[in-house]
């Protein structure tokens, strides 16, 4: 393709690029129509956008410079949500006008402030950074923006979402009325169009995203498993598709830290990206990956923002994205510049229907399949291996000598299967998982029961998660008061005011008396009435379904108000405090819950 319409040190850049010609965003904003004009552009992460914007300041920005390679004040100031996306930004630019010759300055946080300050008195014509950093130099003094002709915005929503708000209206407040500005969004939310209300003039807008959120590159997969399962699955996943490089998100730091743990010890080359790693440790990772050290990358939405690895074509999204726009942040971190991708979605059996609303939301089909088993593994790593092990290549002669000596000691087939052995050896082993039929999974539920534990009774305590009950502190109560072992406590369900635990049915009878017995109204934990529950917790289940509680149990004692019997307000603290708290933070000593007021409730 001829790029005669762009300036001659832009056409040649994009040609020894190897461009052939430009994506949907980038001839977009480079039509007459957009020529100097206030832009908001929706496009799909990945689409080329980083490239776009610096094409469509390319003719001011030139002719500003006047043939110079350096300005006494930027001209472009380019503000990204992250570290990383931030110096991508800053590297596509630097080989889009590497023929000029300008100059480029970075400044985002992690960095030194003081080497940034030096940069921008060295006269760079364009400035990339992060909102904050941004806004730290301007109150310094160290960034001049007066001779602005143009700002972008790239990842608007995501600088929104982040709570980049105030930073962005104190830069854009600091800039000339006359500059251009340039607002680039993969999606378009009410927040991000009073944004452009307030700073563009006659803005253009230029919407490529289509019909669906997704991208043509990007096929989606809805992965069915048990929630007990997922970290299998995620391994399966990743042995199934061998991708050259792969992204598995999280929704925390420490769902981070935890698989990260969990893929190294089964043998995957794995790093982690998450908020708590330094910027020395997040390059460190990048570059493990980008070098091939490493195949597998464990990250957080936040930490993975601006992640740009050519060779990426695998997203597992671990833990379900809160929203569309998360997920379409997520996933097009690969399907990226015409190269296919795969966006696997691991979505438990209780978060199917959700997953299905945020999909049907979002305008994205996904082939709901289940996980990958073993022997479908083994079959592609056949597969794979008979490709590699017979692929031309060229062998040295020292090599063909030990091939030789190989050969009069061993047979071809056992030579061939070592060097198959070999190869298998370092390769993670595929996790066996649960059938994914109901009675697979009824079947397994059932043999999960302990034995002993065939025939049980149900008993309730007039405790909950109201009175900050957990198992920890319930077991030896249990123990103490009903004279038995841990050993003979089966499931322990805590309710909103309630509490359920089995006993064995050969013992319940023994436990009753002990628990008779023990009642006493002087001591706070032995005034915790515990009965025999016939029904078990499902009946309270049940009840509050009927009442639109959507099956949760959200229990209270029979024929009495909520607080478990109990008169005045528990003094657990406050609803979501620390577990055994007193208002104001202090624990109960000697793993005491509460301090009940009253007469314990009666059945």
């Amino acid at each position: 393709m001829s790029f005669s319409h762009l300036p001659p040190v832009i056409g040649e850049a994009l040609a020894a690029r190897g461009y052939e010609a430009l994506t949907p965003v980038q001839q977009a904003v480079t039509e007459p129509k957009a020529q100097g004009r206030d832009l908001i552009v929706s496009a799909q992460t990945g689409s080329g956008k980083t490239v776009a914007f610096g094409l469509a300041l390319a003719d001011q920005l030139l002719g500003e410079l006047g043939g110079s390679p350096l300005s006494e004040s930027p001209l472009v100031l380019a503000i990204a949500p992250t570290r990383e996306l931030a110096l991508q930004v800053s590297r596509e630019l630097s080989w889009l006008y590497a023929g000029a010759g300008l100059r480029i300055a970075t400044c985002v946080g992690g960095m030194d402030a003081s080497k940034e300050r030096r940069n921008l008195r060295g006269g760079p014509a364009i400035v990339v950074g992060t909102p904050g950093r941004l806004r730290d130099h301007i109150e310094r003094g160290a960034l001049d923006l007066s001779g602005l002709v143009g700002v972008v915005l790239d990842e608007a929503d995501e600088m929104l979402d982040m709570g980049f708000r105030e930073d962005l209206e104190e830069i854009l407040d600091a800039t000339p009325e006359t500059r251009r500005t340039l607002l680039f969004s993969a999606t378009m939310p009410r927040p991000i169009e009073r944004l452009a209300e307030r700073y563009q003039r006659n803005a253009l807008r230029l919407s490529l995203v289509g019909e669906t959120r997704g991208h043509g590159d990007i096929a989606y997969q809805a992965i069915s498993v048990g929630p007990s399962e997922i970290e299998n699955a995620v391994v399966n996943l990743l042995r199934f598709h061998e991708a050259e490089t792969a992204i598995c998100f999280c929704a925390t730091r420490e769902s981070v830290r935890r698989l990260h743990t969990t893929l190294q010890n089964r043998g995957f080359g794995v790093v982690a990206l998450s908020g708590e790693h330094s910027q020395s440790e997040r390059n460190q990772a990048l570059q493990a990956l980008r070098d091939r050290r490493a195949r597998v990358c464990v990250a957080t939405d936040v930490a993975a923002r601006g992640i740009d690895l050519p060779t990426l074509s695998l997203v597992i999204h671990v833990e379900i994205p809160r929203d569309a726009e998360t997920l379409q942040h997520r996933s097009g971190r690969t399907g990226r510049a015409g190269k296919k991708g795969i966006a696997a979605i691991v979505v438990p059996h209780n978060r199917r229907r959700r997953v299905e609303g945020m999909l049907r939301g979002a305008r994205i089909e996904a082939e709901w399949i289940d996980a990958p088993s073993p022997e479908a593994i083994r079959q592609k790593d056949r597969t794979r291996l008979i490709e590699r092990l017979t692929a031309p290549r060229e062998i040295e002669e020292y090599d063909r000598e030990l091939a030789g000596e190989l050969m009069a000691r061993m047979t071809p087939e056992d030579i061939a299967a070592a060097l198959v052995q070999a190869h298998r050896a370092e390769m993670p082993e595929p996790e066996e998982l649960l059938a994914n039929t109901p009675e697979a999974r009824e079947k397994a539920k059932a043999e999960r029961h302990r034995p002993g534990f065939e025939d049980v009774v149900w008993f309730r305590m007039d405790i909950g998660r109201r009175h900050n009950a957990e198992p920890r502190w319930i077991l030896p109560l249990i123990c103490r008061r009903g004279h038995i072992t841990r050993n003979e406590i089966g499931a322990i369900r805590i309710g909103q005011h309630e509490s359920w635990f089995q006993v064995p049915r050969a013992v319940a009878g023994k436990f009753a008396d002990a628990i008779q017995r023990t009642a006493s109204p002087e001591d706070e934990q032995d005034a915790i009435a515990i009965v025999e529950a016939p029904d078990g917790p499902r009946v309270e289940a049940r009840q509050n379904r009927k009442h639109g509680g959507g099956g949760k149990v959200h229990a209270r004692p029979l024929g009495k108000k909520p607080g478990g019997g109990f008169k005045g307000k528990p003094s657990g603290g406050k609803p979501g405090g620390k577990p055994g708290a007193k208002p104001g933070g202090k624990p109960f000593g000697k793993g005491k819950p509460f301090k009940a007021k009253g007469k314990p409730a009666r059945p």
